[in-house]
């Protein structure tokens, strides 16, 4: 079945070539009428609409690896002597190929997905996806000033680091408070001279900050891809153009944050809380996760995340109760979107991953179930549990890739596959 269907596929690649086409012109159009704008932004307050609406536009090519992932698995799991093994073999070769020729397309629509998604969370600039733009990494580090560490929002692209400061304003967007071009910038660790732990100076052509991560493997990734996205910089033809600022920058430290932007980790996602709950629109985006949880996410990971994705019922029992309560449970986006059952339209409720720990329960939490593994970050607590070992080994896989204990191999090791 998987053979017959993989080869009819082929036929609608070039259908799958002009993706990109419409993902364009969709943004192009949403540029040009302020009815299909607000059109857009409407069905994007829905809650059936869990994720950004081009997002769901690249599930289709997503889609491809997904059946590529699945008839690896396949192939491992039969014998060669079974009935099915050669027609595993070929579908799988098929598949491989088409990957293969769309792996270029889908690297640019993700990045061109991505600048349009962050557009959105940023306020004070006005021209962020131009040609030839590619998003890195974005992240909370702490900017040292004459008032102390202040918290801000950064933003790495091929040619430019932005950061922000979290605005209290209705749409909960991050307003711009300086761009350094990464054209003849220089990066060093600085910890002995501050005194703060987990220090770098970065030295632009016309400004110097020094910023500090929240922990060391935090600032290596921000070195390591900072120091690259210089070297890129350095090997394109000179400083790019400044970015446009819709307003001019604001170089004045606001003062500290305020007792309403310190938000909790229950208003922000945690799985008791209903979507509806989440008052300001966007308030569960990657960008504001990573602000809360004083984390940093690559467009790697963003890769690597699509390729991770899983849906099944799961048990889960909070760290205070006794019951366990059945729910339908997609993995998606660094995610967990529950449901009642599979037939529902919208998420009940979502817990957003990133900085969280995945392990399994130790003999002191008095769990006697088997294929039970535990999330945890700060003071909460959720356990889950699956049906079976090969379902359980599947979502600790899965949801390995988007904890803090995600492996640095793994990811170094897709760094090579995807060409910024």
């Amino acid at each position: 079945v998987m053979l017959k269907n993989i080869q009819g596929m082929k036929h609608l690649a070039a259908h799958l070539w002009k993706h990109s086409e419409a993902l364009e012109a969709l943004e192009t159009s949403i540029k040009g009428s302020r009815r299909l704008e607000h059109f857009c932004r409407d069905f994007e307050l829905q809650k059936v609409c869990y994720l950004p609406l081009n997002t769901f536009l690249l599930r289709p090519l997503h889609r491809l690896m997904h059946y590529k992932h699945v008839l690896e698995r396949l192939c491992k799991h039969h014998p060669p002597n079974h009935a099915d093994f050669r027609d595993c073999r070929a579908a799988l070769a098929e598949i491989t190929e088409m990957v293969a020729q769309l792996h270029g397309t889908m690297i640019k629509m993700e990045n061109f997905q991505k600048l349009h998604e962050l557009k959105k969370d940023l306020i004070g600039i006005d021209n962020l996806v131009i040609p030839g733009r590619e998003f890195i990494r974005l992240g909370s580090l702490s900017k040292l000033s004459g008032k102390g560490l202040q918290q801000r929002m950064f933003f790495l692209f091929n040619d430019v680091l932005l950061y922000t400061s979290r605005g209290l304003t209705a749409s909960n967007q991050f307003k711009v408070h300086g761009q350094l071009p990464l054209y003849g910038m220089t990066i060093e660790e600085s910890e002995e001279e501050w005194g703060v732990p987990h220090c770098l100076t970065l030295r632009g052509q016309r400004q110097s900050i020094i910023v500090a991560a929240s922990s060391r493997s935090e600032m290596e990734k921000w070195m390591e891809d900072i120091q690259m996205a210089i070297d890129l910089a350095e090997k394109s033809n000179g400083p790019t153009p400044e970015l446009l600022a819709s307003s001019p920058p604001d170089n004045k430290s606001p003062d500290e944050a305020t007792a309403a932007d310190q938000e909790s980790e229950d208003d922000l996602s945690a799985s008791r809380t209903s979507l509806e709950r989440q008052a300001p629109h966007r308030g569960n985006t990657m960008v504001h996760v990573c602000w809360h949880r004083s984390t940093s996410v690559s467009m790697v990971d963003f890769s690597i995340a699509v390729e991770n994705q899983l849906s099944g019922n799961l048990l889960r029992k909070f760290k205070n109760s006794n019951g366990w309560q059945k729910l339908w449970v997609v993995f998606t986006n660094f995610c967990l979107f529950f449901y009642k059952s599979h037939q529902d339209s919208h998420p009940l409720a979502s817990l957003p991953l990133l900085g969280y720990s995945l392990t399994i329960p130790s003999e002191s939490e008095n769990i006697h179930k088997d294929y039970v593994f535990k999330l945890h970050f700060k003071s909460h607590v959720y356990y889950f549990r699956a049906e079976s070992e090969y379902t359980f080994e599947r979502w600790m896989e899965v949801i390995r890739s988007a904890t803090s204990s995600a492996s640095r191999a793994h990811i170094l090791s897709h760094k090579e596959s995807h060409l910024y």
